[in-house]
């Protein structure tokens, strides 16, 4: 079989290889063996690739936050999943035509549903609807800011917000990205600048906004608690600008505004199985009924992974890069 193999960090254009390997072999008794359908090229999976991420694999390494598949084998003790079951795979190291992995590393998905909207469901829906309920409670017609609005998580955040008549503010860094976001759901979108908390107090007619959501850090964090009500909480997830978060002392003595951290791979291990299960089963749902739903820009067979990645690394993409291991999916409209 092939997989993705990277033997030092570096451009992940550069250092990444597709390479044959043996195939996974029979499953023990508690593992199942997954052909993989599709995988997205995400940020997280490029800093990785380039050494620059909190989890630094021993090398030769295989890289993949996500991937989706269909069971194809699984060994005596398994009982929630069989062989034609289409799951996502809850691991990493998901770049490869096959994996084989313990039971409970993989979650069922619904047949029937755009399997490349599925390859994508693991990290960004899960992480914008957390971010989105856990941190302050928002009802209907409230506002939320977030920057970075064009990302994956973004879109996400807005569809989710849409969906519970959350009201968002959106800020992006060019004017070409108002006009598709609105067109997805977004309430307000400004291309960010010195003056972006008077922008947005009169956009959101001077509403009360508790929540901002940040991938960028840097000192856009400064101008996204000044559009906040005072005790307002700011959740930084990302790390665009390369620098820290930065807050001003009247913003975190005087009003009281709150920065925290969210990370996945540390929200999942805390939850229990059965909550899990709840969160991804209503992701799926959203994703089957339209609600949730990515825009795509071109999906790469395995052995053009170098292009695939280079292409995931452009700006001014349209959409996300996928690839299809195992080839082209039937019926999906994506070449």
């Amino acid at each position: 079989m092939k997989i993705v193999q990277f033997t030092s960090f570096g451009p992940p254009h550069e250092v990444t290889d597709c390479v044959e390997v043996d195939d996974v072999g029979v499953p023990l008794d508690d593992e199942v063996v997954v052909e993989v359908e599709a995988f997205p090229i995400n940020p997280v999976d490029l800093l990785t690739i380039a050494g620059d991420y909190a989890i630094k694999p021993v090398l030769p390494a295989i890289p993949g936050s996500e991937g989706v598949g269909c069971i194809t084998r699984v060994g005596i003790d398994v009982s929630n999943v069989a062989p034609g079951d289409r799951v996502i795979l809850m691991g990493r190291d998901n770049w490869v035509q096959q994996r084989k992995v313990k039971h409970h590393q993989v979650l069922k998905v619904p047949h029937g549903v755009d399997v490349l909207q599925l390859a994508m469901l693991k990290i960004n829906p899960a992480t914008a609807w957390l971010m989105l309920h856990d941190y302050e409670t928002l009802n209907p017609g409230d506002w939320l800011i977030q920057d970075a609005a064009n990302s994956g998580v973004g879109h996400n955040i807005i569809r989710l917000a849409k969906a519970s008549a959350i009201r968002t503010v959106n800020v992006v860094r060019r004017a070409a990205l108002i006009e598709p976001l609105t067109a997805i759901g977004a309430d307000v979108v400004l291309v960010d600048g010195d003056d972006l908390p008077a922008r947005v107090k009169s956009a959101a007619d001077n509403a009360a906004i508790r929540l901002a959501i940040d991938a960028v850090a840097g000192d856009i964090c400064m101008r996204l608690a000044d559009c906040l009500t005072d005790g307002a909480t700011i959740v930084n997830y990302g790390l665009l600008s390369g620098k820290p978060c930065m807050l001003r002392s009247d913003q975190t003595i005087f009003r009281g505004i709150t920065l925290t951290g969210f990370w996945l791979a540390k929200v999942l291990p805390k939850m229990s199985f059965d909550d899990i299960t709840a969160l991804y089963g209503q992701l799926a749902g959203r994703i089957a009924d339209g609600s949730l739903h990515v825009d795509i820009e071109k999906t790469y067979p395995i052995e053009d992974i170098r292009t695939a990645i280079a292409h995931a690394g452009r700006s001014g993409r349209s959409g996300k890069i996928l690839v299809t291991p195992n080839g082209v999916l039937p019926a999906q409209g994506h070449a």
